[in-house]
């Protein structure tokens, strides 16, 4: 071989050696384990891990946009360990978390980290971020971008008129009841949750309007929940397009600075410039469990309210019966008989808020399939997690008095 080749090949490995050493741990897993398409439903539990703490440097898979932090940090002091009485390691290990904070009376009660993850990381969010949009609807109705809940929802999309969304309210669309045909199955690759994001959008439309505007109505408007991850992407452009802001800046504007997070966070947005308002919020797990603090505290941050006086109260509380028997729905929230609600993202993604034991319980995970409904028990042993957290405190307490 002439030296010359040899040369070349001499310094293209030292180029890519130096680059390798640029890249941080979680880059060199991505690129390890890099996807072949853009549907994570189907990726395999490998490359999940991998993009799950990556998914917004997927140059092929996503863009996204900057949620800035500011300054100041909301303070996360250490409290007592939590009581001896659970089996933390295997909870984890069964359920593939990646990251899981305990708070309660504002002190960390438990911090604990596995995958390769570690606090400094961002982990996406999946539908946890529902909570988030309908909670940034609240700020727009606190600031008069948002009228009434009660008006209608092609009122802030005009794209919407004269397709079903014509009989739907603000308030039907936080709490799914807009009685509008939809298939949220993630294990059907012709659902309408498989589909919507990839459809291609009429002319100057947004692409989840394109999308939904064409959709059928099954039930009178207010009179069946289901399920549907596309109303929250509507919701977030609904809330875009009445404050006239990008979701990413109005989160930072109204909640992320004032409030303290530590760390920048992420939204992906989608192919027509909008963030995916039904998932896909990428943070640290510490700064998941700051919102859930800002939550429990009545929506209040820097001293001033972001919400309307009503408004955690009607989100928190059962709008609607849902499809499973232990939980009810609000506004975007799950919501629990106790008093307690929660936001739940598929493969594993939480946020708990117990407002009685002022409690919140974070946690970031990657379960083998997106949920229960594909196989496993996660959710269910998820769910049996919080109550025995719950227990735990409640003994401490007794054994206390």
């Amino acid at each position: 071989m002439k030296k010359w080749v040899i040369g070349i090949i001499v310094v293209l490995a030292a180029a890519g050696a130096i680059f390798w050493a640029t890249l941080d741990k979680d880059m060199r897993g991505l690129l390890l384990n890099m996807p072949t398409d853009k549907d994570i439903l189907f990726w395999s539990t490998g490359q999940r891990d991998a993009t799950f703490r990556a998914l917004d440097r997927i140059p092929f898979l996503s863009k996204s946009r900057l949620i800035m932090a500011g300054e100041n940090v909301y303070p996360l002091p250490e409290g007592e360990p939590l009581p001896e009485g659970m089996d933390i390691d295997t909870f984890m290990k069964d359920q593939r978390t990646a990251g899981l904070i305990i708070i309660q009376d504002g002190k960390v009660r438990l911090e604990k980290y596995a995958l390769g993850f570690g606090p400094e990381g961002r982990w996406t969010s999946f539908s946890v971020a529902k909570s988030l949009t309908s909670t940034l609807a609240g700020a727009a109705v606190k600031d008069g971008y948002i009228k009434s809940i009660h008006d209608k929802v092609s009122d802030y999309i005009p794209d919407l008129k004269g397709s079903v969304y014509d009989d739907v309210t603000v308030e039907q669309l936080l709490n799914m009841t807009s009685g509008v045909k939809w298939n949220e199955d993630y294990g059907d690759p012709q659902s309408d949750v498989a589909m919507f994001n990839a459809h291609k959008p009429e002319p100057g439309m947004d692409v989840t309007v394109s999308y939904m505007r064409k959709l059928e109505r099954e039930a009178p408007a207010g009179t069946k929940w289901v399920y549907k991850t596309g109303e929250t992407n509507l919701l977030g452009v609904l809330v875009s397009s009445a404050t006239k802001k990008r979701l990413a800046d109005y989160l930072s504007e109204k909640i992320w600075q004032p409030f303290g997070m530590e760390q920048d966070a992420s939204w992906i947005i989608g192919s027509t410039d909008h963030e995916i308002s039904g998932c896909c919020l990428q943070a640290s797990t510490r700064d998941f469990a700051r919102f859930g603090l800002f939550m429990l505290g009545g929506g209040a941050a820097a001293g001033k309210a972001v919400l309307p006086e009503w408004w955690i109260d009607k989100a928190t509380t059962k709008q609607a019966d849902t499809d499973r028997s232990e939980y009810g729905y609000g506004y975007q929230w799950w919501t629990l008989y106790d008093g307690s609600y929660t936001a739940r993202g598929i493969f594993g993604q939480g946020i708990f808020i117990d407002p009685s034991r002022r409690l919140v319980i974070a946690l970031n995970s990657n379960w083998p399939q997106a949920s229960d409904e594909q196989g496993g028990n996660q959710d269910e042993m998820r769910t049996v997690f919080y109550k025995q957290v719950q227990e735990l405190l409640d003994n401490e307490a007794k054994s206390t008095k």
